[in-house]
């Protein structure tokens, strides 16, 4: 008896879920959920100020986590999440911020798992980019660093099929090269190139990475 209800079941949360994100999408006019969109985006937090945007892809897809997934957007900040993206927070949860006027873009194919990711003028990861649990990407300092030293800020850039694995925080005005692999705990203060492992803090590369196009 069960096992007949179950899908039942599944497709009353569903539903219910369904109608949630089309009243969010009603009270933010910002905010675009693609249909095909896992309706489990409906236990997702959206702190979203008037002005900001939030474009979710395609086949988007996270677990049914209440309140691991957080959306922080200020007036004028903007997030895409490319189509095919799994935000996975089961283990983790996921926070992702945009200040004002801040762009954070998410390639298609993308994996996330219980990582910060916070942009203050602009953070671009490509297509098919890896971020592992507890791995932190700034592209400001946060605070100024006394009364004489402003805040500083730089766009991060991370490339396709990079894999940034556990721990890692990457610091302002990086960019990380297409196929690269950052290891764990490493801090990552200037450019990695493009199919490098790169590791320690600061992060230094180590040897040569191949073509990760078709890793999974």
């Amino acid at each position: 008896m069960r096992q007949r209800l179950l899908p039942l079941v599944l497709r009353i949360i569903q539903a219910r879920d369904r109608r949630r994100l089309r009243r969010l999408e009603r009270l933010h006019p910002g905010l675009h959920i693609d249909r095909s969109a896992s309706t489990n985006l409906a236990c997702a937090r959206f702190e979203l100020a008037p002005g900001a945007e939030l474009r979710v892809g395609a086949g988007v897809v996270t677990e049914r986590m209440p309140g691991a997934l957080v959306f922080r957007i200020e007036s004028g900040g903007s997030i895409e999440i490319g189509a095919g993206t799994w935000l996975r927070t089961e283990c983790e949860p996921i926070y992702l911020a945009a200040f004002e006027r801040a762009r954070l873009r998410i390639g298609a194919g993308s994996w996330l798992s219980g990582c910060h990711l916070s942009a203050k003028t602009s953070v671009t990861l490509g297509r098919g980019a890896w971020v592992g649990p507890g791995c932190r990407v700034f592209d400001a300092d946060q605070h100024a660093l006394d009364a004489e030293t402003p805040e500083r800020r730089a766009p991060d850039e991370l490339g396709d099929h990079d894999w940034n694995t556990t721990d890692v925080t990457i610091l302002r005005g990086v960019r990380v090269g297409d196929h690269s692999v950052v290891g764990a705990r490493s801090v990552v203060v200037r450019d990695v190139p493009p199919h490098s492992l790169a590791v320690g803090v600061p992060a230094e590369v180590r040897g040569p990475v191949g073509d990760r196009t078709n890793v999974r």
